[in-house]
């Protein structure tokens, strides 16, 4: 008898072949032979269920990485048997080998899926989680069947802001059918990706409408009677122990919602409106609004020039957007730049949307008797704050208060509505009303604006021709591909609808952003009030404008051309007070450099 060394074989005889001249050959017994699959098998399993899945699903390299899959079996099949061992020891030690092996082989493509960029976040793979609970397709259509059967059943446990659970009514009782139809207005915000909803009248036939917010792009929902809608936002006026009597004024608190392993914060508010009430719904708002400064979408010597701005303390800084267009993300994020552990810094805000840790947030109430809004203003630079973050611009006299401040001992960050930087220096002129002192402490303008950001499963490049390279100011034969929304991908030759970003073409927002930095040229400009004077200068010196930075992320496949020319060339609401006009988005001569 001949025995093999071979760590998978070993020593006990089960099977004898017969060889020539009587010799034998003791192969692996079959119980070894069942136990040796068991791990091939649970890997199989997970390669093509589930790895080869998502990487069908969310257009990766498919071909590539099972090739390496299988290689990766060869190896460990190897390796295990020529193992230079014997016995049950060897046998032991194979399979561990063997197991040890396909499992990295899994869990590293996992890392290789998860930080690959066409994987949404949401649908980045848990190993636990894949091999325990259902896939996503399952759950997506599980989903889908929730929402279609949520009429009749309660889906979350709601817990008010002192953390006391909200009550579920009993079925048969009137209030069971509104706590369902609350729950499926924000079951409809999960599901298509809302950050906020707003229910809002119609102002026909005593109807309301709920607005849904996706990537910045409102979506209207089904009408609801006036009657069934006032019940709803006194559900959740209740859930956030708001006032029920009160139709008129502000209310706003937070509850939290749960759901298995979900957790989230929502917002709720309440304000009267001509028409009624309106309700509005925000899911998880700190989160919304409180980034670092390299997760804002700004090139890399925008990002340089507000460290520089932040650093040279002193001035005031004009913080400029339209509605809606992130102003407050970045109102925060430079308060925050700043450190409030050595230096006072404080804001003044009516509506404060997140906690800054170690910040002085002081709360105005506008519907409090007491001093005027600018009056407040002055009143904190009298405190000889380092920093001051005046969250809003209501009046003229709030613009007068803060051009006053003393510049060398402080730091003043104002906001503004604007849609571009120009305009927010104009604006700002005018309602100072002096253009001398309203340009004493300019230091300078962060201004910017929202764009989608195309959906990395589907997005579909193209060729651009040199017409529309020549249009939109950028060097012939230098593009050689853009990028436009798909919607749709092919799985297993079928075309399906984007599952990433159901069908939109676009997942999520940036910001596009113009910086300026102002010298005392420009400040004697601005004094002047020549304004064609200041966009040549920073024409001279290259600042890159908010279109020239929004066209930077299309050549860089983050966005589409159409997005950019729909965000740069849409009208923002006015400054506030009379400010002056928008000014047109200058051509964008030359595509700013990161």
């Amino acid at each position: 008898m001949f025995e093999s060394t071979a760590g998978l074989i070993g020593s006990t005889p089960s099977l004898t072949l017969a060889l020539q001249q009587g010799d034998s050959l003791t192969l692996v017994g079959w119980w070894k032979m069942l136990v040796l699959i068991l791990p091939f098998a649970g890997w199989g399993w997970y390669v093509s269920s589930i790895l080869d899945k998502h990487a069908a699903r969310f257009n990766l390299p498919r071909e590539k990485f099972n090739t390496v899959h299988l290689f990766v079996a060869l190896g460990a099949i190897l390796l295990a048997v020529l193992l230079p061992m014997k016995g049950m020891v060897a046998f032991i030690v194979a399979l561990a080998v063997l197991t040890v092996i396909l499992l990295a082989d899994i869990l590293i493509f996992i890392s290789v899926h998860n930080k690959d960029e066409r994987t949404p976040e949401k649908f980045r793979i848990n190993f636990i989680e894949s091999i325990t609970k259902p896939s996503e397709d399952s759950k997506a259509k599980k989903s889908k069947k929730a929402a279609a059967a949520l009429a009749g059943k309660v889906e979350y446990a709601i817990k008010s802001p002192d953390k006391s659970l909200v009550p579920v009514p009993l079925a048969d009782s009137p209030e069971f059918p509104v706590r369902v139809a609350a729950e499926a207005l924000l079951q409809k915000m999960l599901i298509s990706r809302a950050t906020q909803v707003e229910l809002v009248p119609t102002g026909k036939d005593n109807t309301y409408r709920p607005q849904f917010l996706v990537d910045g792009i409102p979506s209207q929902g089904d009408a609801i009677p006036g009657p069934d809608a006032l019940k709803i936002m006194d559900f959740w006026k209740g859930a956030a122990k708001l006032d029920l009597a009160e139709r008129r004024k502000k209310l706003q608190a937070e509850v939290t919602f749960e759901k298995d392993e979900l957790k989230r914060k929502l917002r709720v508010t309440s304000q009267g409106v001509q028409a009624g009430m309106r309700l509005m719904l925000m899911i998880d708002p700190d989160k919304a609004v409180v980034r670092g400064i390299g997760e804002m979408g700004l090139l890399d010597a925008q990002k340089a020039e507000i460290e520089a701005l932040v650093t040279n303390t002193g001035g005031l800084v004009l913080v400029a957007a339209p509605a809606d267009g992130g102003r407050t993300t970045t109102f925060y994020t430079v308060i925050r730049m700043h450190d409030a552990y050595t230096s006072n810094v404080q804001t003044i805000e009516m509506d404060p949307q997140a906690t800054l840790e170690g910040v002085k947030q002081n709360k105005f109430d506008q519907y409090a008797e007491g001093p005027e809004y600018g009056t407040t203003v002055r009143s904190l630079l009298r405190r000889d704050p380092d920093v001051l973050g005046v969250a809003e611009l209501p009046d003229a006299n709030t613009a007068k208060e803060a051009a006053k401040a003393d510049f060398d001992r402080c730091r003043i960050y104002v906001c503004v509505k604007a849609d571009n930087a120009q305009q927010a220096l104009q604006g700002w002129v005018k309602l100072v009303g002096d253009p001398e002192l309203a340009a004493k402490g300019l230091r300078g303008v962060i201004s910017q604006k929202l764009l989608r950001k195309l959906c990395n499963n589907c997005k579909a490049g193209y060729a651009p021709t040199p017409d529309m390279l020549k249009k939109l100011g950028l060097p012939e034969g230098g593009v050689k591909q853009l990028f436009k929304k798909g919607g749709q991908v092919m799985v297993k030759d079928k075309v399906q609808t984007c599952p990433a970003c159901d069908g939109g073409g676009y997942f999520g927002q940036e910001g596009a952003f113009e910086v300026v930095t102002l010298t005392d040229g420009d400040r004697s400009l601005i004094k002047a009030g020549d304004w064609n004077g200041l966009k040549l200068e920073l024409r001279k010196r290259k600042v890159p404008t908010l279109q020239q930075a929004a066209l930077r992320k299309a050549v860089d496949g983050i966005t589409s051309v159409e997005e950019v020319i729909r965000v740069t060339t849409e009208q923002a609401a006015p400054a506030p007070a009379p400010a002056a006009a928008p000014a047109a988005a200058p051509a964008p001569a030359a595509v700013a450099k990161k």
